[in-house]
């Protein structure tokens, strides 16, 4: 029903534009005197209630009290209304599609945006992606995916349920939208071909002086042209996408407790898959730890403990060196098993044991705390039972490969004492270095285990000894080739560990890697003094440092 302003008095611009922008309401009788003017009242109907059976007992007799509310000076708003737009033909000439149209009179309240979405959507987010779907069914653009870039940060199944609702509430013509656009882009298609003539039938283009083309440019270059932009529309979309939903993530990891962000990781790997047992959900329990937040401690009382044990079991590793004597082949316990086979295969027992005990539940309190380096909660001991830890069998396989190649060839050239003072050097300076680092940046959530930092020092070490020959691998390079040069290999892993540096999905302990290969690096500069020194003294001694003649005392005699 319309509103009829009849009183001349009251008629003017402003009022002419409330009529428009108004809600429809009835006549209200004013006494003798009968007008119509379109309120919206603020007061809530329970007090227009109240008031209306206090005006029936002051005034039992007066019919005109019992229909009129209450209008006093500072209770009456104007409520503007929004145009609502169905059809293509009425797109408006400043329409966008990132702004959308309005999808009814007036906007959905808080309480409607949850019976639509659920409790996760914002009143003004919801709002807006109505208002950019209903946009597309007048505008005809709802399966263009140039345009997704405007509802990037909206789920499918937001954007599903809200075209559910627009469908429901809103009857537009879709197919006819989107005919209607599709002729209108078709017509300015054809004018943009400009330069064209006709004879014969057969159609000349002017050439393009632009990109050169000397048939000019045709109908099929616009669609391909459009295609390509709609593919790198897609692209952008996908990857804006990905980069929403990383960011959520980290935002959520940032906010758990040590407990839950382990149990995250477990559930990303699909080691949760499946619900397990309760034996097993005990087993899980023990092994985990009951702090919420890590214990207050300094950055020292992490780190120094295990920084003392570190250099103080190198020091007695480096004095085994440098006394240890080989023993007769009778009294070796595998004499018939070559040194270096015997040093090196109990090495890989060793790792191949450790990994066997993680596949044990109900040993995992124990792994964890000493078979693991764990910043929140240093364990002194944790440093070298980590080098002998491994729980996946890709990693165990990559290391133990690399330890009995690069571990034998290693070992013949130094022997036992100098082959495990730098392996176990070289993988406690690395996990120290892990510790280090993760304690400074207060990164206390991330363990870190495996022999790497070991074997980057075997291979640090004994490529830098031969650091200007060449190696080759299954007889590659061919000769003439003299091979690779062992400090082509050191480069190569350097190279690939700052790679890692880069990635998320890598998963290395890249500060482990590197220290590990450089402490092998001094040991191989080492060694080389250490062989340069006894065939210098084999010289000496072989050469004739006695005069001819000069008597030789018989102990010396003795030791040449």
């Amino acid at each position: 029903m319309s509103c009829s302003f009849g009183v001349n008095w009251f008629r003017s611009s402003a009022q002419i534009v409330v009529r428009q922008l108004a809600k429809p309401c009835g006549r209200l009788t004013l006494g003798a005197a009968p007008t119509s003017r379109c309120f919206s009242i603020w007061q809530s109907q329970t007090r227009n209630q109240e008031q209306l059976i206090g005006s029936r007992q002051k005034h039992p007799t007066n019919d005109s009290s019992r229909r009129l509310p209450n209008l006093r000076a500072g209770a009456r708003t104007f409520k503007v209304r929004n145009v609502l737009i169905t059809s293509y033909i009425g797109l408006p000439a400043d329409y966008r599609d990132e702004e959308g149209l309005p999808f009814r009179s007036t906007d959905l309240e808080a309480d409607e945006i949850v019976k639509v979405f659920g409790p996760y959507m914002a009143t003004e987010t919801g709002n807006k992606l109505l208002r950019i779907l209903h946009g597309r069914r007048v505008a005809g653009t709802l399966d263009d995916p140039t345009l997704e870039v405007h509802t990037a940060r909206y789920s499918k199944e937001q954007k599903r349920v809200a075209l559910a609702y627009l469908r429901r509430s809103v009857t537009v013509d879709e197919v006819l939208n989107a005919g209607l656009r599709a002729e209108e882009e078709l017509a300015k298609l054809e004018e943009s071909l400009e330069g064209e003539t006709n004879i014969q039938g057969v159609t000349i283009r002017k050439p393009s002086e632009k990109s050169g083309n000397v048939y000019g440019r045709g109908v099929f270059d616009v669609i391909r042209e459009q295609n390509e932009a709609k593919r790198l529309a897609e692209e952008e979309a996908e990857r804006l996408l990905k980069e929403e939903k990383r960011r959520k993530e980290e935002e959520e990891m940032a906010k758990m407790s040590p407990k839950e962000l382990e149990a995250y990781v477990e559930s990303k790997k699909g080691l949760t898959g499946r619900k397990p047992s309760a034996k097993m959900q005990a087993y899980i329990e023990a092994a985990q730890s009951k702090l919420e937040v890590p214990p207050e401690m300094s950055k020292w009382e992490r780190i120094g403990p295990s920084a003392v044990v570190v250099f103080l079991v190198s020091g007695l590793f480096v004095a085994y060196a440098a006394y240890y004597r080989p023993l007769k082949r009778s009294d070796r316990l595998f004499p018939d098993i070559p040194p270096a086979a015997a040093t090196v295969g109990a090495l890989i027992l060793a790792n191949v044991g450790v990994y066997a005990l993680w596949k044990v539940p109900r040993l995992w309190p124990m792994l964890n705390k000493y078979f693991l380096v764990v910043p929140a909660t240093p364990k002194a001991l944790g440093v070298y039972g980590a080098m002998f830890s491994h729980q996946g069998f890709s990693h165990l396989a990559i290391n133990m490969g690399v330890l009995w190649m690069v571990g034998t060839a290693y070992y013949d050239e130094v022997g036992r004492g100098d082959f495990l003072a730098t392996y176990f050097t070289s993988g406690a300076m690395g996990f120290l270095g892990t510790l280090t680092w993760t304690v400074l940046r207060n990164h206390l959530h991330l363990t870190s285990l495996g022999a790497s930092g070991a074997v980057y020092g075997l291979v640090g070490a004994y490529f830098w000894m031969y650091r200007f020959e060449g190696f080759k691998l299954l007889g590659l390079p061919p000769d003439p080739s003299n091979g690779i040069p062992g400090l082509a290999f050191i480069g190569l892993l350097i190279s690939l560990n700052i790679t890692a540096m880069f990635s998320k999905s890598a998963g290395w302990d890249v500060t482990s890697h590197m220290v590990g290969i450089a402490t092998g690096m001094v040991a191989g500069h080492l060694m080389e003094k250490k062989k340069e020194a006894k065939r210098l003294a084999q010289e000496k001694l072989t050469t004739g440092e006695t005069k001819v003649g000069a008597i030789i005392p018989a102990k010396t005699v003795k030791e040449m």
